[in-house]
């Protein structure tokens, strides 16, 4: 008998994030997924009237591809996955790895052509833009230890999280919305950062639920030329199997003119990728009052309660503010004083300090 759990998990991916509807093709890409809940998934599209289509990956089975990746290789591989999304409405994208820096040894020119023509192909500019999709992680007891957790502790915390009431989330957001359409000059300060922008005219756009599994932030994006200060990012982050700490950014006339970090070299190699990855596509303040310390997996980490997140690379084509790039990189930021503080000011106003709203009307997305 399956694990009830797994069925009010199912729910919300088919219900409330894919909308799934008669006759729509969903797509199920299922990366170490346990068989258990995928029979699930397929059962609750299916009784939904969808047609699930579901294909099962190994990351250990993709390092191998990635390492000996060819330019015409992944050309061939981008072009067949293509195909398939172009024919499904909605895309349920699951991953349950054991190992989260998999991809730490996949060259850097390697992996590039897979970012260029799968990732960016396929997901960036068709997935993202066409579908009805939904990403979410699998509780592991890998997860469990980047949380400092035990394994059914952290069980327990994680269908918590995912299945809480988005509808009532989506409702306790819409005053940050319209209050942030109507501002202009954002300032953000903290140890480390001082950092300006401006997000006038670019739409802002809530997320309970649609897009991420877990969920709650709000995000838009600055004018793409607009950044001026500098970052430091207080949650360590992930990227191509590597963990960055210490990130240090300087920005003049949105351009990241200057990043340090752990790992260096690493880390200027990925804001080297393409011109537009040295600008940000995204702002983005998260509020999830269930999820309060970081644990190495972005999903989880740019929803914290009192963070924020600030994104060099591709800006969303909901909140576009013109930059383009094969990088999306969620850089987050905890303000609670526990991690150090800080504020957050729209045109000279106090909105959020040290993790909390401090406007009346945004009271009910504090923790």
């Amino acid at each position: 008998m399956a694990d009830p759990r797994f069925q009010r998990l199912a729910d919300v991916i088919v219900h409330h994030a894919c909308r799934v509807t008669a006759g729509n093709k969903v797509l199920i890409e299922a990366f170490d997924m346990p068989e258990p809940f995928l029979l699930v998934l397929i059962d609750t599209v299916a009784a939904a009237g969808g047609h699930p289509l579901c294909m099962t990956k190994s990351n250990r089975v993709l390092r191998a591809l990635y390492r000996h990746a060819s330019d015409e290789q992944m050309r061939v591989w981008g072009s067949a996955e293509r195909l398939q999304m172009e024919q499904v409405q909605c895309y349920v994208g699951l991953r349950g790895s054991h190992n989260s820096t998999e991809f730490g040894d996949v060259p850097h020119d390697r992996y590039a052509h897979y970012s260029r023509h799968v990732w960016n192909a396929v997901h960036s500019e068709l997935r993202v833009k066409k579908t009805r999709w939904v990403v979410l992680r699998w509780p592991t007891p890998s997860m469990a230890q980047q949380a400092q957790m035990s394994t059914e502790a952290f069980e327990e915390f994680y269908f918590d999280v995912c299945t809480v009431d988005y509808p009532a989330m989506a409702r306790s957001m819409e005053p940050l919305r319209e209050l942030m359409e109507r501002t202009d000059r954002v300032r953000i300060v903290g140890p480390g950062t001082d950092l300006r922008f401006s997000i006038a005219g670019i739409p802002v756009v809530g997320c309970s639920g649609e897009r991420n599994i877990p969920d709650g932030e709000m995000f838009t994006s600055p004018v793409r030329d607009s950044v001026h200060g500098t970052l430091a990012i207080n949650t360590p982050s992930l990227n191509r199997g590597i963990v960055f700490d210490g990130i240090r950014l300087t920005f003049d006339a949105g351009r990241i003119v200057a990043a340090d970090a752990n790992h260096r070299d690493d880390l200027n190699r990925i804001l080297d990728t393409d011109d537009g990855a040295r600008y940000v596509g995204e702002f983005s303040l998260g509020f999830n009052p269930r999820i309060m310390q970081p644990m190495l997996d972005t999903l989880f980490d740019e929803k914290i309660a009192g963070s924020f997140h600030f994104t060099p690379g591709q800006a969303y084509e909901e909140a576009d503010n013109g930059n383009r790039s094969e990088v999306h990189w969620d850089l987050v930021v905890i303000q609670r004083p526990e991690f150090g503080g800080g504020e957050v000011w729209f045109d000279d106003r106090l909105i959020r300090k040290d993790g909390l709203f401090v406007v009346d009307e945004l009271a009910a997305l504090n923790p």
